[in-house]
């Protein structure tokens, strides 16, 4: 009977014992279920270079420097260091620990006062993330706290979030905003002794605060390493060093670098606590430098601004973001964005056109176009240097970026088909401002930013295909792009762009080493407000803007002198010689023959060939009509039609086709050229093709004429070249007989009123303008 009771005894302990640890765990989870808790803690925003280095860092919304380190950051000598100091068994404690709680409770008791603390890492996480006044109770529920983390999370998640909250003096916490405000360098290069002082602030935070308190702070570093030479936690020569380092802290700025860019993406992501970009954090230095030193120097000329993007054509990473010229000077608007600012485009928007053209079959690069004065619609543009250069080909017009004949390859393309290319590349303003737009636009009459043409011009190197920009890291390789242009139309651009016989290349650059090989673009806006020059190669497309964001126009001012050197020279240090070629021709890209004068296909008249790039089943297929044949009496003084032609006594020549506009141009500029010999008066055929084109007045005008002081209206028209005489009507009554290219003026009646203008070979054309009085 009492060997039975013995043996039952220790059994009913046991399972009093678990009973007892079941209703605890019961407990535990009943009220870790009524009670969760879970940490929401406000961290600083860190903007990360693409290697992981920080390159600006905003306050978190209580204004602490509070930033999040990574476990990668987090190294063993860092994690031996503040577990061996704060917690030697963190390990292997659920949370709490009993020994010390029990040495402490007993110490205490003893000597009446607090002498010895009982906390773990987990319980001093939970009085960072709950602070509360120490009392038993409070020790208690944080107690309980510490086992729910320890429940719920990691050690390892456990010790990142000490890292995160400890506090350093001041308003910084946590280790990594500590290594870098006081030591300038991320968490993962401190040595031991940089470690081991950052591990011992947080215990007396005001005593050893950094940068004030350096003499203080190394004696306690130094007491413990020597305890941890003692312990032999480290090697001895390890220990010694730490030793001899000398204490050099202070409180430094926080990382500033790429402002603008930081500041777009902490709006974009305002409660992301770690952003990281595509940014490369040694070029946005360089860059950074670059722009600021070559601001400078223009500061004489008072130029006070840039901003400059760097794209990596096969990621469409932006690798370099420069705003300004310097984000911290209000004086000249700084802190202004010249990224996303809207500005008029000048020239830059004429590849666009060009290739356009070019998909559409309407020319190539040896098509002839006439840069002459024109008249469309009352518009009359002008080149920048306010010069004609007669017919020119297609490539010399884009790489000499002139005017007057992007103005007609958009008439003939068409401003909607244009407006459609730009909305689909993404620009934003030209939607709002589509009703609006008309040939002016490619002259820069319309509204753009930086990074909108950057993306544009990398979608060339890219073969016509446009894809989004990438500012933080993500995968895009999966998406797709749209093609905004063939890839046979941007190899024919390219090879157009990359020519270096242009107005548009720095003097200063002309038959030198420096110049890198890149396709490139300059502009410059009305006003001389505005300088451009964007550019490519196989691997960057780099875009820059020069020029004053309180929109001051400058006379020295020109994307050919003052923005293309600085892009010259980001491409020498960007990307000089190549590693990834050059870009090669299509397939369906090829080469023919075609007249020099129309770049046309040859024909019987042609006798000066050239080459030409075209694309094949696209590129029009024109005879060559720069010259025709002409009937010819023997002296060659009377020109006759087959309607007069007589039996004997002609002789059949050629003569140049040349266009009415060609014509106005050679007149006006006394430049000879073979005229047609007058028709025969005799001949009585009334003619249909070729009718004068009137250039002044404007079909569909308002006229309005003061009437104490009536203005007159001036008639102009270009006409064919066989023609000698024009006659002007005014409301069907004769007003004025006149040479082709003579001026002729009139008062105008008032009302809706009728112009026509006859030559003399019967040809007619009407037009209606209204004159009102003032």
């Amino acid at each position: 009977m009492t060997l039975t009771y013995q043996k039952f005894l220790p059994n009913t302990r046991i399972k009093k014992i678990i009973w007892v640890l079941a209703g605890f765990v019961f407990c535990f989870l009943l009220l870790d279920l009524l009670f969760p808790f879970q940490p929401k803690i406000q961290y600083s925003t860190q903007i990360l270079a693409k290697d992981n280095t920080v390159l600006h860092a905003f306050l978190s919304k209580d204004d602490k420097w509070r930033l999040y380190t990574n476990n990668s950051e987090i190294t063993t000598l860092l994690r031996k260091t503040l577990i061996y100091k704060e917690d030697q068994y963190f390990y292997y404690h659920p949370g709490i620990n009993p020994f010390a709680i029990t040495r402490a409770v007993i110490r205490n008791i003893f000597t009446g006062r607090r002498t010895s603390g009982a906390s773990t890492i987990t319980m001093q996480v939970v009085r960072l993330l709950d602070p509360k006044k120490r009392t038993y109770v409070n020790k208690t529920i944080e107690a309980f706290r510490a086992m729910q983390l320890e429940l719920h999370f990691s050690k390892e998640e456990i010790l990142q979030l000490y890292l995160n909250l400890v506090p350093y003096g001041g308003n910084i916490e946590g280790i990594k905003a500590a290594s870098l405000l006081y030591f300038g360098k991320p968490p993962q290069l401190l040595s031991l002794a940089e470690i081991t002082a950052l591990t011992i602030v947080p215990n007396r935070p005001s005593s050893l605060r950094p940068g004030t308190r350096n003499d203080a702070l190394k004696l306690a570093r130094n007491q413990w390493l020597q305890r941890f030479q003692k312990e032999e936690l480290f090697e001895k020569n390890v220990i010694q060093d730490a030793l001899n380092e000398p204490l050099q802290v202070k409180r430094l700025k926080s990382p500033q670098h790429a402002p603008h860019l930081a500041l777009r993406l902490l709006k974009d992501f305002p409660d992301q606590s770690v952003i990281r970009t595509t940014l490369k954090i040694q070029l946005q230095l360089q860059i950074e430098e670059q722009v600021k030193n070559y601001i400078n120097r223009l500061q004489s000329s008072n130029i006070h601004n840039a901003a400059v993007m760097v794209v990596d054509n096969e990621t469409m990473a932006v690798e370099a973001y420069v705003g300004s010229a310097d984000f911290n000077n209000p004086y000249d608007g700084g802190q202004v964005d010249g990224i996303r600012a809207i500005r008029s485009p000048g020239s830059t928007l004429k590849p666009l056109l060009y290739a356009t053209a070019f998909d559409k079959g309407i020319i190539t690069p040896k098509s002839i176009l006439n840069d002459v004065p024109v008249n469309l619609a009352g518009y009359e543009p002008e080149n920048f240097d306010q010069h004609f250069n007669g017919p020119v080909t297609t490539e010399f017009a884009l790489a000499n970026s002139l005017n007057i004949p992007a103005v007609k390859v958009l008439k003939e393309v068409s401003t909607p088909v244009l407006i459609g290319q730009l909305k689909k590349a993404g620009f934003q303003t030209i939607k709002k401002q589509e009703k609006d737009l008309g040939l002016s636009m490619i002259l820069g009459g319309c509204g753009v930013t930086l990074e909108e043409l950057t993306r544009l011009f990398a979608a060339f190197a890219n073969e016509g295909e446009l894809k989004p920009l990438n500012y933080i890291q993500v995968d895009n390789s999966s998406k797709k792009g749209a093609a905004i242009v063939s890839k046979d139309a941007s190899y024919l651009l390219t090879n157009i762009l990359t020519q270096v016989t242009r107005p548009d290349l720095p003097s200063n650059f002309d038959n030198t080493y420096h110049l890198p090989r890149i396709a490139w673009k300059t502009g410059t806006s009305y006003g001389k407000r505005d300088a451009w020059s964007i550019g490519y190669n196989k691997r960057y497309t780099v875009g820059v803007w020069v020029g004053n964001f309180s929109g001051e126009g400058v006379p020295e001012l020109s994307g050919a002198n003052t923005a293309t050197p600085l892009l010259f020279s980001i491409f020498n240090a960007l990307d000089y010689n190549s590693p990834k070629g050059w870009f090669a021709a299509p397939s369906n890209v090829t080469l023919r023959k075609v007249c020099a004068v129309s770049g046309d296909i040859p024909s019987e008249f042609c006798d000066h060939q050239i080459t030409d790039y075209y694309i094949m089943g696209v590129s029009a297929y024109r005879k060559c009509q720069h010259k025709r044949y002409v009937f010819t009496d023997l002296s060659a003084k009377i020109s006759y039609c087959t309607y007069c032609l007589p039996d004997k006594g002609y002789e059949k020549r050629t003569y140049p086709n040349l266009a009415p506009e060609l014509i106005a141009y050679y007149e006006l500029q006394k430049i000879p050229y073979q005229k047609l010999p007058p028709h025969n008066p005799k001949c009585e055929r009334v003619f249909h093709d070729g009718a004068p084109l009137i250039v002044s007045p404007n079909e569909g005008s308002e006229y309005y004429i003061r009437k104490d002081e009536p203005q007159q209206i001036q008639l102009a028209c270009q006409s064919a070249n066989d023609v000698q005489e024009i006659f002007w009507y005014v409301n069907d009554k004769l007003t004025k007989k006149c040479g082709p290219n003579d001026a002729v003026f009139i008062n105008p009646p008032l009302g809706r009123v009728k112009i026509s203008c006859s030559d003399d070979k019967g040809r007619n054309t009407d037009m209606w303008i209204v004159v009102k009085r003032m």
